[in-house]
């Protein structure tokens, strides 16, 4: 389906279907979050303010993103490309659609729209552990940008973190990928036991090829956002040793 992709947020142009949507979204949403995901996120959720009345106001949310950690948010028509994406989590700027799915779309659309954007991403960014890993997650990219087969394997590691990543939590399994928050297929299969829960590896990750098609098969658990914030030399090591044949010194 065909959407209009606005390049800036007008709010006077959300139509009744946009908020119904919204609201069934995030009513059909919460159960399953405040059942299974993280203490983080729900504490998150809480300090940005989002409700199921009203489509979240990307000014407001920045006011309040800022006040916690200095970030913001910028809009975008659709997916930027990976540089650019990276770039902009240097500067602490999360890329986010301000369009919604189709009532039709309900319950699978073919890209990100606002509610994964919004819902999924944008509360955890109040967590100063969370954003200090996205920073420095896109400043690792930026340095390994020029080494062009480096970035899809890279991209293994945002996947199982901040898309489809779980945390042991109070001695449980608990979401906090944006990819699992807001989906209601992938919070109902998360904790079936056909799905693999994998504790957290590095070069496991690296390693695992993922698919955006289906419901995912294997989830990787971190302890804290702490250990993923300390994980980034790692990474950045362990990229060293698959590529260093590939790098001109």
């Amino acid at each position: 389906m065909q959407h209009n992709k606005p390049t800036v947020q007008d709010y006077s142009t959300y139509t009744p279907e946009d908020f119904y949507v919204w609201q069934l979204l995030y009513e059909r949403q919460l159960p399953f979050v405040q059942a299974s995901a993280s203490e983080l996120y729900l504490a998150a959720l809480d300090k940005i303010g989002f409700n199921a009345a009203e489509i979240p106001h990307f000014e407001e949310t920045t006011k309040r993103l800022q006040h916690h950690t200095g970030w913001q948010l910028t809009v975008v028509p659709e997916l930027v490309p990976q540089k650019e994406f990276f770039e902009m989590l240097t500067r602490k700027t999360f890329p986010a659609t301000c369009w919604l799915r189709a009532l039709e779309e309900l319950d699978y659309i073919e890209e990100p729209d606002m509610f994964h954007d919004v819902f999924g991403h944008v509360p955890l960014l109040v967590n100063s552990a969370y954003a200090g890993f996205m920073q420095n997650f896109g400043k690792l990219a930026m340095k390994w940008i020029d080494t062009p087969e480096a970035i899809p394997v890279l991209a293994r590691v945002y996947w199982f973190t901040i898309e489809f990543g779980l945390l042991h939590e109070n001695g449980k399994n608990k979401i906090f990928g944006a990819g699992i928050i807001s989906s209601i297929g992938e919070t109902q299969h998360v904790f079936k036991d056909e799905s693999q829960k994998v504790p957290f590896n590095i070069r496991q990750m690296l390693t695992t090829e993922y698919r955006i098609d289906t419901l995912q098969p294997t989830y990787f658990v971190i302890d804290s956002f702490e250990q993923l914030c300390n994980a980034i030399p790692d990474i950045d090591k362990q990229l060293e040793q698959i590529f260093s044949t590939q790098l001109i010194h």
